[in-house]
């Protein structure tokens, strides 16, 4: 192929086009357990997290909520991937190589939001959501709403087993949050022979660029186990989970949805939500209580 300006600029086109099949081959997975929340900014804070609110009837002058000083914030960070194409490749018409390259990439981009929200899950045992507790933990403050009192809500279960998730992704804001600042794009950097970096290396660049993170929504919406997945232990999250109220006595009415497994749980998650009877015989009263996700990514 011929070294020019327009050659090379199609060569960018063809690369981009197999780029965008790659990343439409990919079916998503995270947006069955984040939200998605687009960003403007370096940064988004959360703050009002801890004071959703929900209707009452007026009776005297509103009830306000206000903000606590308690912040979260999630800053958006950088991401790459970028190919270098041999200009001896153009020369000699040697790029089918990197098409495929191209379409790797997309796929990769793809699974990019992936890799971002389902990590947060096993690291909720250990980093702080708004409440300035780990995500999962065993002291959650809440107010009782006869005493006024602080009490604790435990939405983990201890263990050594791999762990497992409950979570409830029917409300306004799933468990965990994808912050999307920049959505992955491919483009190229050197087009013309008077880039440095051709005359230096010899070589075309094409790279994808993207923005964003991840990060915690609400706890009372997830449950975090490492105890054997059976049945006693899913029923005592489960009830854990529909018993919370608000510092006013209400029911949260947080019903759990999906159970998010390792492969390494997949028959046994099976055994406990899609067969029809216990091991004992009796009726699974659990069968598909919930939906069953199996992730790659835990």
């Amino acid at each position: 192929m011929e070294i020019t300006g327009a050659n090379i600029s199609a060569l960018g086109v063809s690369l981009k086009t197999e780029f965008n099949k790659g990343l439409a081959s990919v079916a998503p997975m995270w947006d069955k357990i984040a939200t998605k929340v687009t960003s403007s900014t370096a940064a988004n804070e959360y703050a009002w997290l801890e004071k959703w609110p929900r209707l009452r009837e007026w009776i005297g002058d509103r009830r306000v909520k206000e903000l606590s000083g308690q912040s979260y914030t999630l800053k958006n960070r950088k991401f790459e991937a970028t190919v270098a194409v041999e200009r001896t490749d153009v020369e000699d018409d040697n790029i089918g190589i990197y098409a495929t390259l191209a379409n790797a990439q997309g796929v990769a981009a793809g699974k990019w939001p992936d890799e971002l929200v389902f990590p947060l899950l096993p690291k909720g045992f250990d980093e702080l959501c708004y409440d300035g507790q780990n995500f999962f933990d065993a002291e959650h403050p809440v107010i009782n709403s006869e005493t006024g009192e602080t009490e604790n809500y435990s939405n983990m279960q201890a263990g050594a087993g791999p762990a497992w998730y409950l979570l409830d992704t029917s409300q306004s804001l799933n468990p965990l949050i994808y912050q999307e600042r920049i959505a992955p794009d491919f483009t190229n950097k050197t087009s013309d022979e008077d880039s440095d970096h051709v005359f230096m290396k010899d070589q075309y660049l094409y790279g994808t660029r993207a923005r964003g993170e991840a990060g915690f929504g609400f706890y009372e919406m997830a449950f975090g186990s490492k105890a054997e997945l059976n049945a006693a232990n899913f029923d005592a999250a489960y009830t854990a989970m529909t018993g919370q109220k608000d510092d006013e006595g209400n029911p949260l009415a947080v019903m759990p949805t999906l159970l998010v497994v390792p492969p390494t749980l997949r028959s046994k998650a099976n055994e406990l939500l899609k067969a029809e009877r216990k091991a004992n015989g009796q009726t699974n009263t659990d069968k598909d209580l919930v939906e069953i996700l199996v992730c790659p990514y835990l």
